[in-house]
């Protein structure tokens, strides 16, 4: 049990408490009218009514004490966003809160409800399912409901721009599966690429050429009578970078898979996984489903608790996402809060909060959402705070601010929250914490069960801290748990007092934190990492602090390489161009006053606003400056290889060999306060600093009152 820190009750208070007395009070029914006053008695029956009222109350100069405007319970289904403006702004001292009544269930809904399935009887569709999935498989003319707007798939994932989704089904809270071979769980293997225009990679494999495809195996595909609109999903030819794309064609004699353009992908390689997907002749097991956009039925296999033998679809609830725009859209907004509500079913993201001021998404559940739950992007000291965000199609919540030529602060938060589930469609870089800018904080955050990265930061001066990352990078590799990359000047950023544990990873496998490609400057201070298959990872960068860290059951605990000293064209490349465009790129005297270390880049680089050392990049720039200090070890230490050697880390005071330093060895399933040492242990002599295990992780508060089970995802 956490209690919540002391430091954080003031902060929880101002933003979210209820306006005093005085404060205006609205309050809108889904059984009220926008006639009514909006009193309790005679509530308003929409949100733009009651946003109206406020406006209204503004000008008459009657808002001195701020608005809460309560919700009462039920379902408000949205149409298109509910949009505030500047003009919908509170005060520090007198806030607009928007809220669900006390003890109410408020939702916000960007779909339909469905129901009517009946059994499937047309002989031509039944010929076309599976033997074994016809008594089973229930169909829905949406057409018949008015329902004609599906969206469109569209080619998403690495390198696509982030799209709404098309249509999704949910069933009882969850997110259904769009018919696919093989089954989820399950990978085809590219046969092999046409030789015609194919290439070798830097790592010496070949990949071919997009517009040529790839070839498959087998003669399954035979069977499906309508490919005009499948699609295939695969890792094509790294183990970090997936897409859907759609099939143009398909040739049965020569297996061989031709995509659509406009292409976005490095190229397709022997022996990459994917599947094929949107087929209604693939609908054969339970939580499948496919929507003929022809005739506007869809079919249905519902999971086998909620199907009478030969009956309708019976409850739990059926969902089919239609807005295809954010349920909430914030634009210039400052002191507005959202609270206790649940946020379900868009196509979009849940939340868009554009410039602004101190606007909070409070105690809500976001659920089922076709994009990223919460996005920020400009402003100053925007919060997430105590809510559960499941089931994304891309990331979770994305904080973007400050100003990285000033070194301005964003002071944006995400704070105990509970994340499960992001990436359902997009599945890699798009985390349950994106951070971005200047000056962002990520703390006390539940993470796991996610494709790819938990959290994924760019930029100066964040903080992340306390949170607890699970059950990561369980389809992806070459990744970490928290990760950032490629660039100099991403410099003052602080990861201190996480616990990170039984990660995952496939082909390259998985690190804890992960300092990608030269990236440099990191303070690594006070994690635990247990059951992480490279937990420290000091990809080639400079200026590392990796200090006071519990390393137990890693392979290994630390790792260094030299890539930058690399000569090969990719990394040459990269040191070359891209790093020394991005230092170039920020203000000379601020980063070498505020980051003294940037300085011992001149050496290389040359100066700031003098000429280029000539052929400096060529040599590389080795990977000096990195602190590895008073750590704990049970298990494979250190590994440093590919240019770098151990002389080029400064190692001090570690205990690498601590099996007897615990009061318990750590359990399983593992939590926090597993890794307390004993009194006697030689790590407090050699300067060992205690770490804060009982804050780690969620915390109880007025919004979170009971906290989720041990790997409990829902």
């Amino acid at each position: 049990m956490n209690a919540r820190p002391a430091h954080l009750l003031i902060l929880g208070t101002i933003l979210l408490a209820i306006p005093p007395g005085r404060a205006a009070q609205l309050f809108v029914s889904i059984d009220g009218s926008d006639l009514n006053p909006g009193t309790r008695a005679k509530p308003f029956a929409t949100l733009e009514r009651a946003r109206d009222e406020v406006r209204r109350l503004r000008l008459a100069d009657r808002l001195k004490g701020g608005a809460t405007i309560w919700l009462g319970s039920g379902d408000y289904v949205r149409t298109n966003a509910f949009e505030l403006t500047a003009a919908d702004s509170g005060t520090a001292n007198a806030p607009i809160v928007w809220r669900a009544a006390e003890g109410e269930n408020v939702r916000l809904l960007g779909a339909r409800k469905l129901a009517g399935f009946h059994p499937v009887t047309d002989p031509k569709v039944l010929a076309r399912l599976p033997e074994a999935t016809r008594g089973h498989v229930r169909q829905l003319d949406l057409g018949a409901l008015g329902v004609t707007d599906f969206g469109r798939m569209s080619s998403r994932g690495f390198s696509r721009p982030l799209t709404p989704a098309h249509c999704e089904l949910f069933f009882g809270g969850r997110p259904m599966t769009l018919a696919r071979w093989p089954n989820e769980g399950d990978w085809e293997k590219i046969a092999g690429i046409p030789e015609s225009g194919a290439t070798k990679d830097e790592h010496g494999g070949r990949l071919g050429k997009l517009g040529e495809g790839f070839l498959y195996n087998g003669d399954r595909p035979r069977q499906w009578q309508d490919t005009s609109d499948m699609w295939v999903h695969g890792y094509w030819s790294w183990d970090w970078a997936n897409s859907y794309e759609h099939v143009a064609s398909i040739d049965f004699e020569h297996r061989l898979i031709k995509t659509a353009a406009p292409y976005g992908l490095y190229g397709f390689r022997k022996g990459q996984r994917f599947y094929f997907l949107n087929l209604l002749e693939e609908l054969d097991q339970p939580g499948e489903w496919f929507l003929d956009r022809k005739t506007g039925v869809l079919y249905f296999w519902p999971p086998a608790q909620a199907q009478q033998a030969s009956g309708p679809l019976s409850q739990p609830e059926v969902l089919l996402s239609l807005l295809a725009e954010p349920l909430v859209k914030l634009t210039d907004v400052s002191h507005v809060t959202f609270r206790g509500l649940i946020l379900e079913a868009t196509r979009g993201s849940a939340v868009q909060l554009y410039g602004g001021a101190s606007n909070c998404i409070a105690g809500c559940v976001i659920r089922n959402i076709g994009d990223y739950g919460v996005t920020i992007e400009g402003g100053t000291g925007h919060g997430v705070v105590s809510c559960d965000i499941f089931d994304t199609g891309d990331g979770g919540v994305s904080l973007d601010g400050g100003d990285r030529q000033t070194l301005r602060p964003g002071g944006h938060f995400v704070e105990n929250c509970h994340f499960a589930r992001q990436g359902r469609w997009s599945k890699c870089y798009v985390p349950a914490v994106l951070i971005g800018g200047v000056g962002q904080r990520a703390s006390h955050n539940l993470i796991h069960d996610h494709p790819h990265c938990a959290i994924l930061f760019n930029g100066n001066d964040h903080l992340i801290e306390f949170n607890e990352i699970h059950h990561i990078a369980l389809e992806t590799g070459d990744v970490g748990a928290i990760y950032t990359g490629r660039d100099y000047t991403f410099r003052g950023n602080r990861i201190r007092y996480n616990f990170v544990h039984d990660t995952g990873g496939v082909g390259m496998g998985s690190m804890g934190m992960y300092m990608d490609d030269c990236v440099s400057g990191t303070e690594i201070f006070g994690n635990i990492f247990y059951k992480v298959q490279r937990a420290a990872f000091l990809g080639g960068g400079r200026d590392h602090q990796v200090v006071n860290n519990i390393f137990v059951e890693c392979n290994h605990a630390v790792e260094l390489d030299g890539r930058g000293l690399d000569s090969s064209p990719v990394w040459h490349d990269m040191v070359d161009k891209t790093m020394r465009q991005s230092l170039a790129g920020m203000p000379p005297g601020l980063y070498r006053e505020h980051y003294p270390a940037v300085k011992t880049l001149d050496q290389y680089y040359g100066p700031p606003g003098g000429p280029a050392i000539e052929g400096a990049a060529f040599k590389g720039v080795p990977p000096e400056g990195n602190v590895v200090a008073r750590n704990i070890c049970v298990g494979k230490w250190l590994n440093v290889y590919w240019h770098a050697t151990p002389a080029m880390l400064r190692l001090e005071n570690n205990l690498t060999n601590a099996a007897s330093s615990f009061v318990r060895p750590p359990g399983e399933p593992a939590q926090a306060k597993d890794f307390a040492l004993r009194r006697d242990s030689p790590a407090w002599k050699l300067g060992f600093q205690p770490v804060p295990l009982d804050k780690i992780g969620l915390y109880r508060d007025e919004l979170r009152t009971s906290l989720p089970g041990l790997r409990n995802g829902h």
